[in-house]
């Protein structure tokens, strides 16, 4: 298949769904753990609250919507199970031990690596169920 015949086949619906669905995990997923999480950054609730969050709020939401169709593009028309393991595996097998490789070298505690990995395992997963199921 070419990559404009992939285009066309996919479920814009679908690519949508999914991208909202890791937005509203990160949002929910960081309320729990936010203390825990600015702790492990090295940051501050100041220095949250002096960022742009609309810019920081639509920079996520584009690269959300961008990781979406990346993974909508490699489940392709396969199902529910096949996008819920793609995406497992992509959340932790990519994601996560990047972000491990990343802390390690930034000398962050393994509770950074468990906090951001976790939330990326888990919305990478969705996201490939969403895909997988709504073809």
């Amino acid at each position: 298949m070419d990559i404009a015949s992939a285009f066309t086949s996919l479920n814009w619906f679908a690519v949508i769904a999914a991208a909202l669905s890791s937005f509203l995990i990160g949002g929910l997923w960081y309320t729990i753990f936010q203390r825990a999480w600015l702790q492990a950054a090295g940051l501050s609730p100041d220095t949250i609250r002096q960022r742009n969050m609309p810019l920081v709020f639509g920079i996520s939401l584009v690269l959300s919507f961008i990781i979406a169709l990346n993974l909508a593009l490699f489940i392709g028309k396969e199902g529910l199970s096949f996008g819920i393991i793609a995406g497992f595996m992509a959340g932790f097998g990519w994601v996560t031990l990047a972000i491990g490789i990343i802390a390690a070298f930034e000398k962050r505690p393994l509770k950074y690596v468990l906090i951001n990995g976790g939330y990326m395992l888990i919305a990478f997963t969705v996201m490939g169920g969403i895909l997988g199921l709504w073809k």
